[in-house]
């Protein structure tokens, strides 16, 4: 549906006061406008009264129905905004609903996965039906049609609810009761109904606990979740989330998008407003929340006097417990370890010792006093929550992880639970399983160094005490579910300072910020491909490359190729892999077909070696000769140092040896080094595939010939990545170190960052529109060779319109005609420096 004819359905325009572009849009037919209001009110799940369907539709009794049936052949939830209406006037109770649509997916034969996530975690709140009990129902079902007595999906479904958790503070409202119900009833549910039907709703905490839940699994009354203006809640770790698959439905969407902005100081009036929605979608999408269990409100305790008895020992919804005292939160960052100040550990707490109390809402009610209101966000993709999601690391970690993902942020709040979980994760693990646990391990030190260290805010006002930043981890994925103008509002009013990991995979775009400051890629195109291209244009050196253009064919591998056993292939929008030369031309021409491809040399012998070199550089990092050792003063890092920023920002520099005939030296403890690889390395997600064979076919080279061979040409930079490495504990360690005592979270450091990102910015995207167009950059200094605005969030990053080749120090388009014949140790001598 359109865009503009959905906005003026929703601002409830009548035909006639349509603008005349929006009625030619719908061909001037006021009966096809009309279609468009009752589709789009059944779908957004529309109240008949006060919209403008009900000029459209007259009969409101119809109108429901056809609403409650489209949400239930599209698994949509519960419309509970309409109670009064579906129990009171249909007597369609959420039980009822449900159990419609799980009788409908059975008698389909259709999988668990159809159903969508909310409504999945609904059914089991609601039916006690989770995945194994529903493969168990089909297959009883499946067993049935074998023998005479057939028994039907209904017949295997429960008669009733399940025993649900209600909350105090939920008010009880009567459903459709007949005399015939009321005659069954026992004296207690007979003077509840009594006193609802004379006084009005009545909060639920006030009656006898078992008669509310009587009464609600006979649906003679139904619960509403009430949340006002100035309600804030809190989102602890999901339980009984069930991760199916989204289907993309207006409330959906909503739930979403709240999910990721909100936090617990900000009320719902101020949410709404934020990301200009309609506040009552706000409140519809935030009860919702707190039906399920998913969100705690905050500020509901109870009195004794108002608590009735009986609900002294009710399980409480709120799952979340923790004993941490917020005043044992203070961290300093001493010799690349966090340390308590009140001398135990960040993560030695028990989170499970305190039993649940029904009157509590959460850690958020510890209330750190004169804490700075804006915090750092850690920007992580969903890559990370899938190796915590991965193997057993930790009992309760995958609450976490699915948290990470499905609500796309983990707050301050929860942050003590989610580490002590961490702190349970053992160090080591065979194979694969390694690179889930370093993971893990390096993200814990990470938090520990960001959230809550005084040695990042210094530079604080004399009136505001120096107890650092409180941390929120936030997922691009989630962030970019926002239109960018929301995201930018959300970011701005709760945020100081953005920190991304690095590196972020290339297949979501990065979150473009210049306020709150970002440390990691300015832009999208800078954890691109074009931003390696820009990377070798402006140093000169970098390894053999050619960029092809979607929809290239290859007859064969280009001779500048020719040389090398192994090369590093990135498709548009993918990670790299490193694959042999032998048999890479079918696997090129496939991926041409659909995505422009970079094709760079990587090994001549095996895999090349690879060495991540940590930034900003230290005063004696930049001092004395070249070594494999002693990086840092790389001819080609001196170039990049004054095109690129990066004594404001931090993050890593790949360095690429490919005439890589010796064995992996042993670990210098040279800052300026990093970590070294053999292949595994490069792999931008920091896989650590270990290569035995060329391990071994180097062993018996001398260790005293290392040093000879490892000459500056040898090295070229193979990409430069913006922000916190996780996917290795030492260079992570260093990054941190260097932050710290760089002051790059210091007001003129991130000051400083925002201009020069503003710069790289302009030069990048300037770079990008000069080969796009086939003319070379005239200087890329100032920044400003082309008129160029930003690309829209939704226009992604440009594809290469030309085949472009790096040789030579040179980037130039390539015809695709062969080269001269290559001698490869020429090549090697006559490195542009």
């Amino acid at each position: 549906m359109n865009t503009d004819v959905e906005f003026h359905i929703r601002q409830n325009y009548p035909w006639n006061k349509l603008p005349a572009n929006v009625k030619q849009s719908l061909g001037n037919s006021q009966r096809e406008y009309e279609k468009h209001v009752l589709l789009y009110s059944i779908r957004n799940q529309l109240r008949f009264r006060n919209n403008l369907v009900r000029h459209v539709r007259k009969d409101e009794r119809k109108y429901y129905e056809e609403l409650l049936k489209y949400s239930r052949d599209h698994l949509m939830l519960y419309p509970y905004h309409l109670s009064d209406i579906m129990v009171k006037g249909l007597r369609v109770t959420p039980f009822s609903y449900y159990i419609g649509i799980m009788e409908d997916i059975m008698n389909s034969e259709k999988s668990y996965d159809s159903l969508p996530n909310f409504t999945a975690a609904d059914c089991l709140r609601l039916l006690g039906i989770g995945r194994n009990q529903y493969i168990d129902l089909m297959n009883q079902c499946r067993s049935s049609k074998k023998f005479f007595r057939r028994k039907s999906a209904r017949d295997l479904l429960p008669a009733k609810p399940v025993e649900i958790s209600v909350e105090p503070w939920w008010v009880a409202q009567t459903g459709y009761i007949t005399e015939d119900d009321i005659r069954i009833c026992s004296p207690a549910e007979k003077k509840a109904i009594d006193k609802m039907i004379d006084a009005g709703p009545q909060l639920a905490g006030s009656m006898e606990y078992n008669v509310v839940l009587s009464l609600y699994n006979r649906g003679f009354i139904y619960l509403d979740v009430p949340i006002s203006d100035d309600s804030c809640i809190s989102v602890p770790p999901l339980e009984g989330f069930v991760m199916n698959r989204v289907q993309g439905d207006y409330f959906e969407t909503l739930l979403y998008k709240i999910f990721v902005s909100i936090d617990e100081q900000t009320n719902v009036a101020e949410l709404a407003n934020v990301l200009e929605i309609d506040l009552d979608l706000v409140k519809n999408a935030v009860s919702m929340y707190c039906r399920l269990g998913f969100a705690v409100k905050k500020g509901q305790a109870f009195s004794s006097e108002q608590l009735h008895p009986t609900w002294k020992n009710a399980p409480s919804v709120n799952r979340l417990k923790s004993t941490m005292d917020p005043q044992k939160m203070l961290l300093s960052w001493e010799q690349g370890s966090p340390v308590m100040e009140g001398g135990s550990s960040a993560t030695d707490t028990d989170t499970t010792s305190l039993e649940d109390q029904a009157d509590t809402a959460s850690v958020s009610s510890l209330s750190i006093p004169a804490a700075p209101t804006k915090r750092i966000a850690f920007l992580f993709d969903s890559t990370l929550t899938a190796f915590l999601m991965m193997g057993n690391l930790s009992p309760n970690l995958k609450s976490h992880a699915v948290t990470m993902f499905e609500v796309g942020k983990l707050s301050d709040e929860t942050l003590d639970s989610f580490l002590a979980e961490l702190e349970k994760v053992e160090s080591t693990a065979e194979g694969e399983a390694q690179r889930y646990f370093d993971h893990a391990l390096t993200l814990k030190n990470t938090i520990l160094f960001l959230r809550y260290n005084k040695e990042l805010t210094q530079d604080q006002g004399p009136d505001i005490p120096n107890i650092g930043f409180p941390l929120d981890m936030l997922r691009c994925e989630s962030l970019l579910g926002l239109d960018q103008a929301t995201c930018s509002r959300v970011l701005n009013k709760n945020y100081k300072l953005l920190v991304s990991m690095a590196p972020l995979s290339n297949e979501i775009r990065p979150i473009s910020s210049c306020t709150p400051q970002h440390i990691g890629p300015a832009i999208p195109e800078v954890s691109s491909i074009w931003f390696k291209l820009y990377l070798y244009h402006v140093t000169g050196q970098g390894p053999p490359s050619l960029l092809l253009s979607k929809g290239s064919r290859l007859r064969k591998l280009p001779d500048i190729f020719q040389v090398y056993d192994r090369l590093l292939i990135t498709s548009w929008g993918h990670d790299p892999g490193v694959v042999p030369t032998s048999n890479v031309l079918t696997m090129l021409n496939d991926a041409l077909t659909h995505s422009a491809v970079l094709i760079q040399g990587h090994g001549m012998h095996g895999h090349g070696e690879t060495v991540h070199i940590p930034f900003p550089f230290d005063e004696e990092d930049l001092k004395g000769e070249f070594s494999y050792s002693n990086m840092c003063v790389h001819k080609a890092l001196k170039k990049l140092k004054e095109q690129v920023d990066l004594e404001h920002q931090c993050g890593y520099i790949t360095m690429l040896n490919s005439n890589n005939r010796h064995r992996r030296r042993a670990s210098d403890s040279t800052e300026c080094r990093g970590d070294t690889h053999l292949g595994g390395g490069l792999d931008t997600n920091g896989s650590t595939e270990s290569f035995e064979l060329v391990t071994e076919e180097n062993n018996g080279e001398s260790k005293g010939k290392t040093d000879n061979l490892s000459s500056e040409d040898e090295w070229v930079p193979l990409e430069l990545c913006f922000g916190m490495p996780l996917f290795s504990s030492e260079l992570n360690r260093k990054v941190c170190r260097k932050i710290a005592s760089h002051k790059l979270c210091g007001n003129e450091s991130l000051q400083e960052l925002l201009h020069s990102s503003r710069k790289l910015s302009l030069k990048v995207l300037s770079f990008v529109q000069s080969f796009q167009d086939g003319s070379q950059p005239s200087d890329l200094d100032s920044g400003v060779s082309n008129p160029l605005s930003q690309p829209p969030a939704e226009s992604g990053v440009p594809l290469p319109a030309l085949n472009l080749l790096f040789k030579d120090g040179q980037l130039k388009e390539w015809s695709g005609r062969a080269p001269p014949p290559l001698d490869i140790s020429a090549l090697q001598k006559d490195q542009p420096t």
